[in-house]
């Protein structure tokens, strides 16, 4: 499991870790790191009682961003933070860029094609998502705030 010791490796302050629940970790940027993104973020989620619903939508998030990180970039790790914020969780995606790498977009009739279905689904689970430039301005930060509840409700 992936500690909040990891999140100063992203640039992060866990300061307010304990009023918001908070982790991330990194993995390099290639194909079989996805599967593993995922069930770190599951195995977290269930540590935090998430509702089933919501780990179901956060997983599918999180494959989609971590997915297009590895594909579209030149990175060599992908960075994955979770962060609890009252109703909603924030999930950020960061990338090391490369050049001439565009921000991510949904493709115009992408939903009749095999691939390029990912953000729609991401746009349609999420609350918002958008992206902006991390602290190096070389890499990205692609972010989704998701409907958060408890398995307790």
């Amino acid at each position: 499991m992936a500690s909040s010791k990891n999140a100063p490796s992203l640039g992060r302050c866990c300061g307010y870790a304990a009023e918001h629940p908070q982790d991330a970790f990194h993995l390099p940027a290639r194909r079989t790191s996805v599967p593993e993104a995922r069930k770190r973020v599951i195995a977290l989620l269930r540590e935090w009682g998430a509702a089933q619903q919501v780990r179901d939508d956060v997983e599918l998030v999180v494959s989609e961003l971590f997915t297009n990180a590895v594909r579209h970039t030149d990175s060599e790790k992908v960075g994955c933070e979770l962060t609890l914020l009252g109703s909603y969780l924030r999930i950020e995606i960061t990338d090391e860029g490369g050049p001439g790498i565009s921000a991510p977009h949904a493709q115009p009739g992408s939903l009749d094609k095999e691939g390029g279905r990912g953000l729609f689904l991401v746009g349609a689970l999420s609350e918002s998502w958008g992206t902006r430039h991390d602290d190096s301005g070389r890499g990205r930060i692609v972010w989704a705030d998701l409907p958060y509840s408890s398995a307790a409700h």
